[in-house]
């Protein structure tokens, strides 16, 4: 009884914790938007001086020998691409922030229109981001299959990407821990699927991890199980998982998992149109 105790009241500390640091986040976050923003639109606006310019060159080009003309071309055409880059993953970069700002602000259990594929990929990579950042040497294949006409659908955007970081994290832990084991041959995959179809929202995430023994499979819901290393996880995440999928989405959270093969989860949810 007092180890139950003594468990409960360090889930309850990183529990705390995390909420600390998604408050921390949360203010990173807004104000890396800022400077975020005046970087996107001034490469903008770099782009139309960029093409008044070319302008200029051309009006003039009878005065340029065919060197300085053939210099200036290049120089345009690179100055061109990386303006299109820098706006591209500026962007990409303010569409994160927004998504953690969307986590730590949504309203609790607030339906709204959301781009399922966005929430996805954002948090598949997110996690996997996170993993690279904790072991340098992690290194993985995703592949990526999003059906494209998903509309807007109505869900509860900072608990379903909650779900996929969960899913995400513990795809990303088991093809780790295979890959520890074993040698060059294994190359550690994941495939996430997006589809719509009769009325259902489908989202799959499939590891070539070590797979789940029958016990881990029994309990894989039950609060504070967990087969992770102490400080690695809560035992609280798959139950967390099936709770947004099921009770707040009316969904269904099923998984197939052989041991030392791999696991595939999938969340079902009707669709709900905004």
């Amino acid at each position: 009884m007092e180890h139950d105790v003594e468990i409960l009241q360090q889930q309850l500390k990183k529990q705390e914790k995390l909420a600390s640091l998604g408050m921390l986040s949360a203010g990173i976050a807004h104000e890396i938007q800022n400077p975020l923003n005046f970087v996107i639109n001034f490469s903008k606006m770099s782009d139309n001086l960029l093409r008044d310019l070319s302008e200029i060159v051309e009006d003039n080009v009878d005065k340029l020998s065919e060197d300085d003309r053939e210099e200036v071309e290049d120089i345009v055409a690179d100055l061109k691409e990386n303006l299109s880059k820098i706006v591209e993953h500026g962007e990409r970069a303010i569409s994160i922030i927004r998504g953690i700002l969307l986590v730590s602000r949504g309203k609790e259990n607030e339906f709204l229109p959301s781009d399922i594929n966005n929430i996805v990929k954002e948090y598949v990579w997110l996690s996997y981001h996170a993993m690279r950042a904790n072991d340098k040497s992690f290194n993985i294949s995703i592949h990526e299959d999003y059906q494209v006409d998903i509309p807007k659908l109505m869900v509860i955007p900072q608990d379903l990407s909650r779900a996929i970081l969960n899913l995400m994290n513990n795809a990303c832990y088991a093809v780790h821990k295979r890959a520890e084991n074993e040698g060059d041959d294994y190359v550690p995959t994941i495939n996430v699927k997006t589809s719509l179809a009769d009325g259902m929202l489908t989202i799959t995430i499939a590891d070539n991890g070590e797979g789940m023994s029958d016990e881990v499979k029994q309990r894989l819901f039950e609060n504070f199980f967990t087969t992770k290393p102490v400080g690695k996880g809560t035992g609280l995440g798959m139950a967390i998982v099936r709770d947004i999928v099921e009770q707040k989405h009316g969904g269904k959270l099923s998984f197939e998992s052989t041991l030392g093969s791999g696991t595939i989860f999938t969340i079902t949810i009707p669709e709900k149109k905004s």
